[in-house]
């Protein structure tokens, strides 16, 4: 248990600090040091990732730094989302699971660094 909560400060400082956290750094922190599959790996972040919004959002809500508008547009699309993506991950082979997100991270990494 120990394990998991320090996995979880970590997750949450990084998407305080950056907007990544849960599946980025929690994920395979997850499934490589606590040896959790893929896929309860993406279920207990996804679980996780409800209270670090609600953290975050009350920190920079505090300090005025949340456009609502944008937040909510996002949050429609999201919530819109989410069961599709959810429903592919009950359906998707583990392995699948892997590459899928090996890929995606791989992806967004070298969008960042193209546009930094």
């Amino acid at each position: 248990m120990r394990r998991i909560a320090l996995i979880g400060v970590g997750g949450g400082l990084l998407s305080g600090l950056l907007g990544v956290g849960g599946g980025v750094v929690m994920v395979p922190l997850l499934v490589l040091v606590a040896g959790y599959t893929q896929r309860d790996a993406h279920v207990i972040s996804l679980g996780a990732i409800v209270l670090i919004g609600i953290a975050g959002v009350a920190t920079y809500g505090l300090a005025g730094e949340i456009d609502l508008g944008l937040a909510a547009a996002l949050a429609v699309g999201a919530v819109a989302g989410a069961p599709l993506g959810a429903t592919l991950l009950t359906l998707a082979p583990e392995h699948v699971l892997k590459l899928a997100f090996g890929a995606c991270l791989i992806a967004v990494s070298i969008a960042l660094v193209a546009t930094a």
